[in-house]
């Protein structure tokens, strides 16, 4: 529900909880008034429209505090005759907050205070039905975990059997007459040739031609120049 109000010859469209400011009423802090100026007056899809002010509806406000507005220059000029007037202005203003808004008995405060405890109480419906969901599904989960948990098996109490020592094995015949056998004789390796040998082949063997360098191009003859004219052969 919302409502216009008439108050210092401006209009205003108020709602219950909203703040505004309006011209300075010259009402103390923290009393209650009462605006019978009151336009229109709408809830829903009905509209009561006043001629001027609609009947049976008044709109409760609460003063909050007393302020002033921002200043505004006034800066009056007359031509020709060297006439200059600037002044500067501040509204004072009254901060009003809206408590209630009534239209023949019918009020908007207690009907938005229903809402509100219908909500809270739809919430914590809401929220009991979730916790009571919570706990069924955490006692399903229990349940599910000890169905699927099996016992450990036990350990067994047989003692081991003791291993019996591998018996030794005999040797083979062939092993036996393989190291009957003795090793035929390797041929010794050839000496290595001392470096009186390497130094005789050295000498033997003819150096290597020497390659000699290709002869230089000789330079081209270079013309002969010609004698410059003089004077005398002019």
């Amino acid at each position: 529900m919302y409502a216009v109000i008439e108050t210092g010859g401006k209009q205003y469209r108020v709602e219950v909880g909203m703040e505004l400011e309006v011209e300075s009423l010259g009402v103390e802090l923290g009393k209650t008034l009462t605006l019978d100026r009151v336009l229109l007056v709408a809830d829903g899809d009905d509209a009561s429209i006043g001629r001027p002010v609609v009947d049976g509806a008044a709109v409760s406000a609460e003063v909050v505090r007393q302020t002033r507005g921002d200043k505004v220059i006034v800066f009056k000029y007359g031509p020709k005759t060297r006439r200059r007037v600037k002044k500067g202005h501040r509204q004072e203003l009254t901060v009003l907050r809206i408590s209630d808004i009534v239209l023949n008995g019918k009020s908007a405060a207690k009907a938005a205070a229903k809402a509100e405890t219908d909500a809270k109480t739809e919430r914590q419906r809401l929220e009991d039905a979730a916790a009571a969901q919570a706990a069924k599904d955490a006692e399903l989960a229990a349940k599910l975990a000890a169905a699927t948990k099996k016992p450990a098996p036990k350990a067994s109490t047989a003692k081991p059997s003791a291993a019996k020592p591998e018996s030794a094995a005999k040797p083979s015949a062939a092993t036996s007459k393989s190291a009957a056998k003795p090793e035929a004789a390797k041929p010794q390796a050839k000496a290595a040739p001392t470096k009186s040998a390497t130094t005789r082949s050295k000498a033997s063997t003819p150096d290597a031609p020497a390659t000699k360098p290709a002869p230089k191009a000789a330079p081209k003859p270079r013309a002969a120049a010609k004698p410059r004219p003089t004077k005398k052969d002019e």
